[in-house]
């Protein structure tokens, strides 16, 4: 299917711009907690893994974040007391750290309102299939 190029913003543009405002407000949303966007998805990591390594998480994050910034979110987690090390080289939650997501859910469920409003559920999944379709076309992955 052709597009008339000048019609709409390229998509890369636009997803780029997504992704920048989602950390932008996510972070200022999560601030007071002491946890950035990345951290908040690192702990939620280790809640859903309790024991994960720290390259399960670096490989599992890489598609939200560069390396430097993951290890960071780890350090910040393990500095904040919200996870431990139950062995070298892995992640477990601390209480603090289950106490840390149950404080933010609230926040994370109004962000996550705020980000789809006036939105309709058919016109999210809609967006939702075509890029994984996207996805799919530029991996190689799609049947």
């Amino acid at each position: 299917m052709e597009h008339e190029p000048n019609a709409m913003p390229p998509i890369g543009f636009l997803l780029n711009r997504t992704d920048k405002a989602l950390t932008r407000v996510m972070d200022g949303t999560l601030g007071e907690f002491g946890l950035t966007r990345v951290a908040w998805q690192v702990l939620n990591m280790v809640r859903k893994e309790d024991g994960i390594t720290d390259a399960e998480v670096l490989r599992i994050l890489s598609v939200n974040a560069d390396a430097p910034t993951l290890t960071a979110a780890v350090e910040t987690t393990l500095a904040g007391g919200w996870t431990s090390r139950p062995a070298p080289g892995r992640l477990t939650l601390t209480p603090d750290g289950t106490a840390r997501l149950a404080e933010v859910t609230d926040r994370v469920k109004a962000f996550r309102a705020r980000s789809v409003d006036g939105i309709t559920p058919e016109e999210y999944g809609t967006a939702v299939r075509v890029l994984e379709r996207m996805i799919g076309n530029l991996e190689g992955t799609r049947p």
